[in-house]
Formats: C-alpha cells, sequence, structure tokens
C-alpha cells in the first residue's frame, strides 16, 4: 500500500514533479472571472493580472467535495492519503479536507500545517522524506504535528498597498508608509500572520530577516529549507541572498527558492520575500 501525499495550492508547489502527489487548488476571482490556483492560473499569470486589475482579487478555500474526489481516486488505487492543508486559522481549506475524511475513516491522515506558502511547502517535503522511509500515513502524521511546532516563516512586504486594499490598514497609514518607504516584516505564528516590525527600506528589511533568523536559534540545514517571492521579478530576493550570504554559505551550495501563487500574493502584493525553515 502506497502513500497519496496531497497538499493545497497554498503551498506553491503547483510545478513539484513527485510520485504519488496531487495538489488541490484555491479558486483566485478577479471581478467576475474565477480561476483555480496552479491549473488554469500560473504564478506568473496571476501577478499580470494583479498589476493591471483595479480591484483586489479574492481567495476561496477549496470545498469538501473537491477533497473528497481525490480521496476516492487515491484509495482507488489502493493508497492511504496524507493531507496537509494551510493554516486552519487562515483558511476553511483545513475544515474542508477533514469534513471529506469522515466517509474514509482510518485510511485518511489531515494536518493543519499552521502555515502558508514557503512554510506549509517545508511541511510537504519532510512528509516526503518520511514517506521515502517506509513511514505509515498515520505515523507521519503523528510526527508532523510535533515537527510543525519547529518551522519559521519570516517575510518582508515591499508595500503597504494590499493590506490597505484589504482593509488591514487605513489609507492614511498606507500613503504615509510609502513616502517613508516603510516595509513591514511579518511572520506566521501559531497559524495567524503577526507584524515583527516596521524597516525603512529593503536593506533594514533584510537585516531584520535575518535578525529573526538568529532570535530562532538558527537554521537546522538538514530539514527542507525555502525561499520564496511574489511578483515577476526575483530581483530583491536576490539582494536578500546576496546580503544575508554568511547565513547559508557554509552549509549549501544553492538555495532552494520558489515562486509565492495567488492563494498568498492575492494578500500580500508583489515584491515580497519570505524564508522558511525548521529552527535548530
Amino acid at each position: 500500500m502506497g502513500i497519496r501525499i496531497i497538499t493545497d495550492s497554498a503551498s506553491d508547489m503547483i510545478e513539484e514533479t513527485i510520485d504519488n502527489f496531487e495538489f488541490i487548488p484555491l479558486t483566485v476571482t478577479f471581478g467576475e472571472e474565477e480561476y483555480q490556483d496552479g491549473i488554469n492560473l500560473s504564478h506568473k499569470e496571476f501577478y499580470e493580472k494583479l498589476v493591471e486589475s483595479d480591484e483586489l482579487p479574492h481567495t476561496s478555500q477549496a470545498t469538501p467535495f473537491v477533497f473528497e474526489e481525490a480521496y476516492e481516486r487515491a484509495v482507488a488505487d489502493g493508497n492511504e492519503v496524507l493531507v496537509i492543508t494551510m493554516s486552519a486559522k487562515l483558511s476553511g481549506t483545513w475544515q474542508s479536507a477533514l469534513t471529506a475524511a469522515d466517509s474514509f475513516e482510518g485510511k485518511v491522515f489531515v494536518v493543519d500545517s499552521e502555515n502558508v506558502t514557503v512554510g506549509e511547502h517545508a511541511l510537504v517535503d519532510y512528509a516526503i522524506r518520511l514517506r521515502a522511509q517506509g513511514r505509515s500515513a498515520a505515523e507521519i502524521a503523528a510526527e508532523l504535528e510535533t515537527a510543525k511546532k519547529r518551522i519559521r516563516l519570516v517575510a518582508l512586504l515591499d508595500t503597504l498597498e494590499y493590506l490597505k486594499k484589504g482593509g488591514r490598514i487605513s489609507k492614511a497609514a498606507a500613503f504615509a508608509g510609502g513616502l517613508l518607504s516603510i516595509k513591514p516584516v511579518v511572520a506566521v505564528e501559531g497559524g495567524e500572520v503577526v507584524v515583527l516590525g516596521k524597516a525603512r527600506g529593503s536593506k533594514q528589511g533584510n537585516n531584520l530577516l535575518c535578525e529573526e533568523i538568529k532570535k530562532a536559534g538558527g537554521i537546522d540545514f538538514s530539514m527542507p529549507h525555502f525561499l520564496g517571492y511574489t511578483g515577476l521579478s526575483d530581483a530583491l530576493l536576490q539582494k536578500y541572498v546576496r546580503d544575508s550570504e554568511a547565513l547559508w554559505k557554509e552549509e549549501l551550495s544553492e538555495l532552494r527558492i520558489t515562486t509565492v501563487g495567488g492563494a498568498i500574493g492575492t494578500h500580500v502584493g508583489p515584491g515580497a520575500i519570505a524564508v522558511a525553515f525548521f529552527c535548530v
């Protein structure tokens, strides 16, 4: 019996080529047009539409029906199923996955990653490693519940504009922030997004990201770790890589970098960078 690992598109694993793996798309809506994240809307296409759109798009959770169909396919192929979703505090997708699992007792195991994008990706990647070691789906799910507490995701946002459009801050605050080149530094803690501070310019923002890594006790390079960026250019991320070289150069020959898609990009806008890792 094999194990099919299923995640949602908020993990930004839409281009991964992995055996016995499937991602469930979230819905991204621009005006009257609905798209399936990663299916008929690539990351590049999303940001092209985001820049051109006068209105902020919105996202919708995956439904129990979509998960149930995926479970049926997996079980029919003789698999157990391990499901890893984005944080339950940020989306109803975890609840949808859990509801759909009711009809598959003992065959489907659902884990709330308590994270998003590259943080969720790191947990899925760890699950794939455990599967390769011959663990059962139940054993992997139990291990992930403990391991996910070690994942740290911190991000530097390029602009406050999308927070303003989403009603997170006032127009006056966004205008002032834009004048001062203020860039918020955020993290995912306990499944929720928290603001760690605000930096004046990308250089100070990069310094804050490095400080947060050090505060966490450093990176466990034996575990999955990822960098991610939003938008059509990775220029800001590459600057961060150069500026923070001391953190990586003795441990890695290259860094694993991914783009952040519509499920999360809707809420942070282009020009953001994120780092996710397991704490030592």
